[in-house]
């Protein structure tokens, strides 16, 4: 698009312009940081379903703002400067809504003042109307509509919807395991206000106590399971499942493998016909939907036949988060088969084992590279045809250090924000980082009360999308 100016010998009385514009959350966020107006009521605001930005009303100075677009760019165009600007406003536009943005030549005022009408409209109500003084451009100028640098918005919705949706669902049962740490006890008791588990503590009840008593944080009504040590609290959550006690168990402040020792055991464990996978369910600003990765931290190696059991487990999961039709790319260096890359042949095997119903309920293709299985723009400009390329819903990867780099990535470049989960057990295990704060933590209950309630129920307790 190229945008033409007008100058002051160019325009009449009665000339005018126009452009829409639909109200979005981002639109708010941004004029926030830009302008320092803070003001919550004019900040997205979250509807039953836990959706930014569904009943926020847009600040006046917002809107009074959309009448330079029209006057710089459209009417009299580049060139424009203004010189004043009255407003008045009628009522209130909000997140969704549709406006439409006029400007008309009221009056020319020698030498090149030119005075505009300006009315912006939702549908055929009046928001706000005012007048318009500028100096119109001296000289025809033609200038090419650029691109401006892309804006990412560090939101996430999506981990919103999913603690909204567990809301109406029956609170998990969860064993946490060594919550002995400030952040490992205050996730757990922040989950339990939430109403996403109903927790058992499983630890030192010295140190669970005195953590609580140094971060001043209640234990009221809370059971705890005093047992000394890491590997006797691990060893005592697998028993309450066994029990009937709990449905799912938490990782606290303790090492990922004293966990998984006790869940893996052949006596007494956990273990069930599947292979215990990890997941990671990433909410990244500049991705549409939620994204899986898997397996970053379970399986070192595995082979093709462990792949198999980690692809289903994942479809399982995507299945539950209400992703109607999972597109599962199995990731590699190359888009093609290369009998020197052997993750290329797996992935090519996994993809037949998929067509001939060996892998169920989803679309599984690769080898897929990075790019291409997340770009459409890369998938096409490689000519790869794929049902799969450019949306994938869930990454597979090679290795573990592959997918530990790419969870990484996406949390620290493009900040995502992850859960994680162990499936391939008998119950669900939130396998939090040490680090994590409270939102990951909910973001992982989340996770794991949807999942349970699609593996209980047998149906998904979210609106299935399809991409």
């Amino acid at each position: 698009m190229v945008l033409m100016s007008k100058t002051y010998d160019d325009l009449t009385v009665g000339q005018e312009a126009s452009i829409t514009r639909i109200v979005t959350p981002d639109d708010l966020y941004v004029f926030a940081h830009v302008s320092g107006d803070m003001n919550p009521l004019n900040l997205p605001s979250s509807d039953e379903f836990g959706r930014p930005g569904t009943s926020a009303p847009a600040p006046a100075m917002w809107i009074g703002s959309l009448f330079s677009a029209v006057l710089g760019n459209l009417l009299p165009g580049p060139g424009s400067t203004y010189e004043a600007q009255t407003l008045r406003f009628y009522a209130r536009a909000f997140v969704g809504d549709t406006l439409t943005i006029t400007v008309r030549v009221q009056e020319k005022r020698p030498p090149r003042t030119i005075m505009l009408q300006t009315e912006l409209k939702r549908g055929s109500a009046m928001i706000a109307d005012g007048v318009a003084e500028v100096h119109a451009p001296t000289i025809r100028l033609s200038i090419a509509d650029t691109e401006l640098p892309a804006l990412t918005i560090g939101n996430h919705p999506h981990v919103d919807r999913l603690i909204a949706t567990c809301r109406d669902l029956p609170p998990l049962a969860t064993a946490v395991v060594a919550p002995e740490e400030e952040m490992a006890l205050r996730g757990a008791l922040k989950a339990a206000r939430e109403h996403l588990i109903e927790p058992v503590l499983v630890g030192s009840a010295q140190k669970i106590r005195a953590v609580a008593e140094e971060w001043h944080l209640s234990l009221d009504d809370l059971a705890i399971e005093d047992v000394p040590g890491h590997d006797a609290a691990a060893t005592r959550a697998v028993e309450l499942v066994h029990s009937g006690r709990v449905s799912a168990i938490m990782k606290g402040f303790l090492h990922t493998d004293e966990l998984l020792r006790q869940v893996v055991k052949t006596q007494g464990g956990l273990r069930t016909s599947r292979r215990l996978s990890h997941v990671f369910v990433m909410d990244a600003p500049a991705l549409a939907g939620l994204l899986l990765v898997t397996d970053a931290v379970v399986n070192i190696a595995p082979t093709l036949e462990d792949k198999v059991d980690i692809v289903q487990n994942a479809i399982d999961l995507a299945l539950a988060l209400g992703i109607a039709e999972p597109k599962v790319g199995i990731l590699s260096a190359i888009e093609t088969v290369n009998p020197k890359i052997p993750s290329t042949i797996d992935a090519a095997v996994l993809s037949k084992m998929a067509e001939r119903g060996q892998i169920r309920g989803g679309v599984v293709d690769g080898p897929l590279a990075m790019d291409n299985a997340v770009s459409l723009t890369s998938a096409r400009t490689k000519g790869v045809i794929s049902a799969v390329a450019g949306l994938a819903d869930v990454l597979v990867v090679p290795n573990v250090e592959a997918g530990n780099i790419l969870a990484k990535e996406l949390t620290y470049a493009a900040q995502a924000e992850g859960a994680g989960i162990v499936l391939g057990a008998k119950v669900p295990i939130m396998l939090t980082s040490r680090a994590d704060d409270e939102r990951s933590r909910l973001f992982s209950c989340a996770v794991a009360v949807l999942y349970n309630a699609w593996r209980v129920n047998g149906r998904c307790a979210l609106p299935a999308t399809v991409v």
